[in-house]
């Protein structure tokens, strides 16, 4: 039992360091280990296998009859089990294409609100929402645009500025 238990334990604490050292153990053998700890043999992998197979081994021998060999089986299986969705969670992460910075030009066609009232031909402020941030940007429109007023987006001529008209309702 304590030794499954301390396989259970080792593993989270593994789990634990390769969270706080990711890619440490790569650059201490300066590219030696290369392509070895992606995918199955990422550490991530191995703790929830290692970890798994040992509280799943505790498990079966405290609570069944059965002795070390059959708790170590149901523990292997339960690790694979648990390895294996550690490595497609992974890559279902490492997949996700919505890390890409919001960019400007996106701007166009967005809701925003006047905070500092736009004059005719002038610049006012308005506040928009840009990677779900609010930023405040200056703005001019065709005509005057009162304090509060809802706006939207229409032209971003520069990287600070941005061309609106008055949402009519």
């Amino acid at each position: 039992m304590d030794l499954f238990l301390g396989l259970g334990i080792g593993g989270i604490v593994l789990l634990a360091a390769s969270l706080v050292f990711d890619g440490v153990l790569e650059g201490v053998f300066d590219g030696a280990l290369d392509g070895l700890f992606d995918g199955w043999l990422s550490l991530p992998v191995i703790a929830g296998f290692v970890s798994m197979l040992g509280f799943t081994g505790a498990i079966v021998l405290g609570t069944t009859g059965l002795g070390p060999g059959a708790a170590a089986a149901a523990g292997a299986v339960a690790g694979a089990g648990a390895g294996w969705s550690t490595y497609r969670l992974s890559l279902a992460l490492a997949r996700d294409g919505s890390g890409a910075a919001p960019r400007h030009g996106e701007l166009v066609g967005s809701a925003g609100t006047v905070v500092t009232a736009i004059p005719a031909g002038g610049y006012g402020e308005v506040m928009l929402r840009l990677g779900g941030q609010p930023v405040k940007y200056a703005a001019t429109a065709d005509g005057p645009v009162a304090l509060g007023a809802e706006v939207w987006v229409t032209a971003t001529p520069s990287s600070t500025s941005v061309g609106v008209r008055a949402v009519e309702r």
